[in-house]
């Protein structure tokens, strides 16, 4: 009786052995990402890594300045392995901070130079320009031009019908604030945005959101990126028109990176090669997501072509990453 016991025991903690590394071994593939881009898009990218490669997935969708403050916070036990989409001057911020592990992926020689940082800090997936959204109903109603250059948004006219992101949560409001800065001069550029500032009603958490203002006739003009105005319009806001300033606008470069310290390491690699190739990097237009891709195999929507000849400024993103806490502080103080 004694013996059967044992074995009942040693039986049992064979068992238990057992699951308890198939419990670790389920632990240890599951990957967590921070998203920037779209939901949808995110949705869209979980599902087919999973397929393709078996590792669990799931994530948490923020803008890119949350995502910052965020992973701040969990600096010391970090969360996420992966942070994809975004605006990449934050990336460089958070790699200023110790934030970001750099990864040169085997896929990066897909992305050309341009679109990636030369030590593996960030990698692009996608571009988007930013530019102006008017509703084209309120400017008829108001007998009003649609605004062209940067200084256009000073007007009278204007006066409590703006919508913007604000800098400090959205990687899309920074994006403006440094191509003003860029654009103007530091001086010129903050006195521009303290005038700004006056002319506006509303600043949102997300840059998704002023083209949704916008569009819903709650607003007469906005700022975002001009990708997000061709998914409005394809969403049924009919009544919205766009244009980017003639006078110079910035761009984003949207990336992938791996977070420091960051659990899971092997899969958040996997991730990371699977995002640059050229079939991830199509699936965003099947789910309404219209950015120009940075793969030179992959086909970038056909929608935004007509802005592809836009007057770019030459944006500086490792300056406005390195510049990033100090500008917007500059702008929070502005407001106050």
């Amino acid at each position: 009786m004694r013996k059967l016991y044992i074995l009942l025991v040693c039986f049992l903690i064979g068992i238990s052995t057992i699951l308890h590394k198939n419990n670790t071994s389920s632990e240890e593939e599951r990957l967590t990402i921070y998203a920037s881009l779209m939901e949808e898009q995110a949705i869209k990218a979980v599902e087919e890594f999973e397929k393709e490669t078996g590792i669990k997935t799931n994530f948490i969708r923020r803008s890119s300045g949350e995502i910052l403050e965020k992973i701040r916070k969990e600096k010391e036990n970090m969360k996420a392995s992966v942070w994809y989409g975004g605006t990449a001057d934050t990336f460089i911020s958070a790699y200023e901070e110790g934030l970001i592990e750099p990864y040169k992926s085997p896929n990066s020689y897909m992305i050309p130079n341009e679109y990636k940082d030369e030590n593996g800090i960030w990698t692009g997936i996608y571009i988007g320009y930013l530019g102006f959204i008017a509703n084209e109903r309120w400017l008829k109603e108001n007998n009003i031009d649609m605004p062209n250059c940067w200084e256009d948004l000073l007007k009278p006219e204007f006066e409590g019908n703006i919508v913007l992101p604000n800098p400090s949560s959205s990687g899309t409001a920074y994006t403006i604030v440094a191509t003003i800065v860029q654009l103007m001069g530091e001086e010129k550029g903050l006195e521009f945005l303290n005038k700004l500032d006056k002319q506006v009603v509303q600043y949102t958490k997300s840059g998704l959101t002023p083209g949704i203002v916008v569009g819903l006739g709650e607003a007469g003009i906005g700022v975002t990126f001009l990708n997000n105005v061709i998914r409005y319009e394809k969403e049924g806001y009919k009544n919205i028109e766009m244009v980017a300033p003639k006078d110079g606008t910035g761009y984003e470069i949207g990336a992938v990176a791996i977070l420091k310290d960051a659990p899971n390491m092997n899969e958040a690699k996997k991730f990371v090669d699977w995002s640059l190739t050229k079939r991830a990097q199509e699936l965003g237009k099947s789910v309404g997501s219209y950015q120009v891709l940075t793969n030179y195999k992959a086909a970038s929507p056909k929608e935004p072509e007509f802005i592809k000849d836009i007057n770019l400024i030459k944006y500086d993103f490792k300056w406005a990453g390195k510049n990033r806490k100090r500008l917007i502080k500059k702008f929070e103080d502005m407001r106050d």
